[in-house]
């Protein structure tokens, strides 16, 4: 497996593009974004467990009942959500798709992010699907760019692999994602294609166990979004055999979609709102993979922790306070921390107690742009990664103004 690139579009049979509609007036980037495969696919979505859901949500859990969809519609500066015709404006996002695709309304997928509770001008998306459909390619920075908000980067990701029967297979993905985000699904927008032949009931169920490692372990702010959708499209344009159960071929997949939405993780971490430094925070040892879950979720979404570690201060009792109420079942007098980054490692607690170390080195070690937190919690072979970020002054500027 090596990465490669193209993303979203790395993959046989998918086309992509982003215009800009201006759907909030003040855009001058794209924001609106359509990936068609080009024969029907296979898919699968997992979605925001949040009680408040975009009218999208709704709309695509309904489309994708039978397991079957061929393109993805999506727009950025409007939520479409806690609107009295949010429905009827999703629907229409497809029907859209279908008048200047000709793909059946009821195989698209449509998403929407932005501001929540006003109305979204679906006679814009009008206006701008022809020059939309007019410019489809594999080219995908547009429609990278095209569903982000606050975002300062676009997020795509790509890999090829082999199946055991000698098949190269291709799996991209773009997403985007900066504020609003908390674990509990997949906490962003994100998109994911391949060419793999496989059934719509094993996609469902690898991309959801590869979420629970990747994308359910991120948290910028402790805000889980109304619209979190991540989907994939497989149709089947690689030529193996169809997956439709365990073994080594599914295996290969799996950890392919590891590896994409791993990476697409780390980016959205990375560009949290304000934030100025990637914090990983790693958990081994404890009595099962959820205990190590549990434990390196509570670091990351600390807000002391994440405060602190903007500040390069090596306070590691806040690490310690957070495993205390993570839920985890812990043995707290076994507990060791140490940091990690460009600039080295240090050990700051064993055995749930300080031991000396020197302030200045583990400043040095805070002030890198990725900081990697150890938890040793004891001696079995589970593991867990968690993503998050720094919490700084800018998170609040810009959460303050959002909306005006």
């Amino acid at each position: 497996m090596q990465s490669i690139s193209g993303g979203v579009c790395a993959a046989k049979g998918y086309t992509t593009n982003g215009v800009l509609c201006r759907i909030k007036p003040t855009r001058s980037t794209p924001d609106l974004a359509l990936i068609v495969s080009e024969t029907p696919a296979n898919a699968a979505a997992i979605y925001t467990q949040n009680l408040v859901q975009g009218a999208p949500i709704t709309v695509t859990k309904s489309h994708l009942q039978n397991g079957k969809a061929q393109a993805v519609i999506v727009n950025s500066g409007n939520a479409n959500t806690c609107n009295a015709d949010g429905i009827a404006v999703a629907q229409r996002m497809c029907e859209l798709v279908q008048e200047h695709v000709g793909i059946a309304g009821g195989d698209v997928i449509v998403a929407s992010t932005g501001v929540i509770g006003q109305p979204l001008p679906v006679q814009k998306i009008e206006a701008g699907m022809a020059e939309l459909v007019a410019g489809m390619g594999r080219e995908n920075d547009k429609a990278a760019a095209a569903i982000m908000t606050t975002d300062t980067f676009p997020k795509q990701s790509a890999v090829e692999f082999t199946l055991p029967c000698g098949t190269l297979c291709r799996v991209g993905g773009m997403a985007k994602g900066s504020g609003m985000i908390h674990i509990n699904m997949a906490t962003m927008l994100a998109f994911i294609t391949t060419d793999l032949a496989i059934s719509s009931e094993m996609l469902q169920q690898t991309l959801k166990e590869c979420a629970e490692g990747t994308l359910n372990m991120v948290t910028v702010d402790g805000d889980t979004s109304t619209n979190d959708m991540c989907c994939v499209l497989a149709n089947g344009m690689a030529g193996n055999a169809e997956i439709t159960g365990e073994g080594a071929a599914l295996d290969a997949f799996r950890a392919a979609l590891m590896t994409v939405l791993t990476e697409l993780s780390r980016m959205l971490a990375r560009d949290g709102e304000g934030a100025t430094k990637l914090l990983i925070c790693q958990v081994s040892g404890a009595n099962t993979v959820q205990d190590c879950r549990l434990a390196a979720k509570a670091v990351v979404a600390s807000s002391l922790v994440k405060a602190a570690m903007f500040g390069g201060d090596a306070n590691w009792g806040r690490e310690l306070c957070a495993l205390g109420y993570s839920g985890a079942d812990l043995d707290v007098t076994k507990i060791g921390v140490r940091f990690s980054s460009a600039a080295g490692d240090i050990t700051v607690c064993e055995n749930g107690t300080g031991v000396p170390f020197c302030e200045d080195v583990a400043a040095k070690i805070l002030a890198e742009e990725e900081i990697t937190i150890h938890i040793a919690a004891g001696n079995s072979e589970h593991a867990a990664t968690a993503y998050g970020c720094d919490l700084t002054y800018d998170y609040v500027k810009i959460n303050g103004d959002y909306r005006t």
